[in-house]
């Protein structure tokens, strides 16, 4: 019998903080959008990290909580902070300037998948049936809403994706999953808001070459892009990833990425909400068929 046998029905703590980790992420598709025109790609992801960086610093020098990583531990650790923090927020700011926010959260949905079949072939979790009913559920209500988000056109929704944008996107996919396999294993004995910060403040370094560009935007960018750009560092990195890596310690991998499946309909409403984007109502039938994959698949 194995840990996660033993504990409760609901883990109340590892789903609040899946709950914040979802709800913030979704809001980094918003965000993107709204600062994507004073920030490129480069120089925001240095902006988002170096704010992350500091702020999940701050919290680990206050705690005085630190294990010393090993050299596979320092592998992992490096591993998440080049492809999930560097790689992949550079190629998602690219691809939003490309491809919609509903196109984009859609695509980037292949990660999950992706997760949860190498967390079952490398890190021994298996196949629950469940898990795999839900995935193909969940998969199948973004699908709907990335379509449906993709051919509708309002005056603030971009519907021109190339082919650049969607490889950008799979870019973005392809990059999470190896950050989220890296991250399970080294979890077990170093904490996570160390891992998190770590991480980070490698992807910071990782895109540092674009501090000169990343400048010259801060000096023409109003001071609404600035404040979202600040959103993005304290939110969707320095939280989010933070409640990320603390769900990842109660739950296994697999599981955990399919929750993700959330994001998209969570960004549809959003975008409604806070940039006058009405979803077409295919778009809420998909997200709640993405609900209903998500449910699904805690099932055990």
């Amino acid at each position: 019998m194995t840990d996660l046998d033993t504990r409760p029905a609901v883990d109340w703590l590892a789903l609040g903080a899946v709950t914040i980790t979802v709800v913030s992420w979704a809001s980094a598709f918003v965000a993107i959008r709204g600062v994507g025109e004073s920030f490129g790609a480069g120089p925001l992801a240095l902006g988002r990290l170096l704010i992350g960086s500091f702020a999940l610093g701050a919290i680990v020098l206050v705690r005085k909580q630190w294990v010393k990583p090993n050299r596979t531990q320092w592998l992992q650790i490096v591993s998440i902070g080049v492809f999930w923090f560097g790689i992949y927020n550079v190629a998602l700011n690219a691809a939003e300037q490309r491809v919609d926010a509903g196109t984009t959260s859609m695509i980037i949905q292949i990660g999950p998948i992706l997760v949860a079949l190498f967390a079952g072939l490398l890190l021994g979790e298996g196949f629950p049936r469940w898990l795999v009913i839900g995935a193909g559920i969940a998969f199948a209500g973004a699908v709907m809403v990335g379509v449906v988000t993709a051919v509708t056109t309002t005056s603030t929704t971009k519907t021109d994706a190339d082919f650049l944008g969607i490889a950008l996107c799979l870019v973005s996919a392809v990059t999470y999953a190896i950050g989220v396999l890296s991250q399970k294993p080294v979890l077990r004995t170093v904490p996570g808001l160390q891992v998190t910060w770590m991480a980070c403040t490698i992807g910071m370094v990782c895109t540092l070459p674009f501090a000169p560009a990343l400048l010259d935007d801060l000096g023409s960018a109003s001071a609404g892009a600035t404040g979202g750009l600040i959103y993005l560092g304290l939110v969707p990195t320095a939280l989010a990833f933070s409640t990320w890596a603390y769900a990842l310690t109660r739950m296994n991998a697999g599981k955990l990425g399919i929750t993700t499946y959330a994001v998209p309909p969570i960004t549809i409403v959003l975008a409604w909400l806070l940039l006058g984007e009405v979803p077409h109502v295919l778009a809420v039938v998909g997200g709640v068929i993405c609900l209903v994959g998500v449910g699904l698949s805690r099932r055990r």
